[in-house]
Parts: structure tokens; C-alpha cells; sequence
């Protein structure tokens, strides 16, 4: 057997170690520039592209119908919502009082409904436009987006949202048109009909309203 050259060894060796030492400390270099270099997009941002996707879809509103508005709008929601928190805040008191099958019954629902409402509403297109206005920073870090929607007789809506950071991502969390907060009157709704009705009636109720808006007789 051909013994080894403990020179020729030593050798290789170094060799090995010294790219290892090489490519981990370009590794740990790297890395993190790469973990934290990447900022998430700005509220104005967030908003912005939720107007553009409303806008597509409103001007294909009667190509594509009901369900072709939904399909396209569910991702668009789903990202620039903080749809669980929203839906824990609208039922107040009795999110603690949900067994953890309530609570995920509440939070697909809920999910549907909001996806269900954007996609009834914003249902055809005669020219009208968002506009940016403003943002400012509000309390405990949320940041609002001040916007306009422009009708085509110049009637402006003013639409404003409030934005938090969750997961190094900006999600809305309410918004509000002339004043008045979405977050509050369905968290005065809910809460009214839960303490009238129980949770079984809101969740009938809430599938009913989602079956309206589709036209159908099941949610989607």
C-alpha cells in the first residue's frame, strides 16, 4: 500500500480549510445584507398598488363578472389586509369567548366577506381615478395614507388608511371614507348582533350576505 506524503497531506489540508474559512466568512458577510436590505414596501406603496388592482378590475368588471372580479381580487386582499387582526378588533369582547373552531370559522368567513365586498362594489368603470394625498404617522407606529377617489362628475371621496407593520410588511388595518371608520361600525355591528344573536346567527348572517353579493346560493 502507497503511504501517504504527511507534506503532501498537510497540504491539502490547508488547502481545503483555508477556501472553507473563505467562503463562510463571505457567507456570514452576505447574509444578513441580504436578510435586512430588503425593506418592505412603503404604505404609500401598499396603497397604491391596491388602487392599480381595483382599477384593472374595475374596467374588466362586466368581462369578467362577479367571480372573475373575486378570483383576481382575493391575493390583492389577502396581502394588503391584516385581515386577523381586523377580524379579532370587530368582534370586540367575545374573541375570547370563541372556542379555537369558532375562531377559525370567524376568520374564513370574514376573509370571504371582505374579499366578497370589494369585489361587489368595485363592479364597472366610467373613469374614475385615486389620488394620492398625504401620509403622516400616527400613534403606537401606524402611519396613515391619505387618498382621494375621484369620481367622474368630481365628486371626491376621501378615502384614508391606516396602516401597521406586521412581519416587516405594512398592512391595512382600517379605513376610512368622509370621516367615517370602516373598523368601527362593523366592531359596533358585530358586537351588537353577537349579544343579540350568538355566533352560529353571525356566521348564517355573514354567509348570507357573501351569497347576495355573488348572486348565488353558496359562498364562494
Amino acid at each position: 500500500m502507497q503511504r501517504l506524503d504527511p507534506v503532501k497531506f498537510l497540504g491539502y489540508w490547508f488547502f481545503m480549510n483555508f477556501f472553507r474559512f473563505l467562503f463562510l466568512t463571505a457567507l456570514i458577510t452576505v447574509f444578513p445584507m441580504m436578510v435586512f436590505s430588503a425593506e418592505p414596501a412603503p404604505p404609500t406603496q401598499v396603497v397604491q398598488n391596491l388602487h392599480a388592482s381595483l382599477l384593472g378590475v374595475m374596467k374588466e368588471a362586466k368581462k369578467i363578472g362577479y367571480q372573475g372580479r373575486y378570483k383576481q381580487l382575493a391575493p390583492v386582499i389577502k396581502e394588503t389586509f391584516y385581515l386577523p387582526f381586523i377580524a379579532r378588533i370587530v368582534v370586540g369582547r367575545y374573541w375570547r369567548t370563541f372556542d379555537d373552531e369558532q375562531k377559525a370559522k370567524f376568520l374564513e368567513i370574514f376573509e370571504k366577506l371582505s374579499i366578497a365586498t370589494y369585489a361587489h362594489r368595485f363592479d364597472g368603470y366610467s373613469g374614475e381615478q385615486f389620488r394620492l394625498v398625504s401620509e403622516k404617522e400616527s400613534r403606537r407606529g401606524r402611519i396613515i395614507v391619505n387618498t382621494l377617489l375621484i369620481k367622474p362628475d368630481g365628486e371626491k371621496i376621501e378615502l384614508d388608511y391606516t396602516l401597521k407593520r406586521h412581519k416587516h410588511r405594512w398592512r391595512v388595518i382600517n379605513v376610512t371614507a368622509n370621516g367615517v371608520s370602516d373598523l368601527s361600525l362593523k366592531r359596533s355591528d358585530y358586537t351588537t348582533f353577537l349579544k343579540r344573536n350568538g355566533f352560529e346567527a353571525l356566521i348564517n348572517k355573514l354567509d348570507e350576505k357573501i351569497c347576495s353579493y355573488s348572486g348565488k346560493e353558496s359562498s364562494p
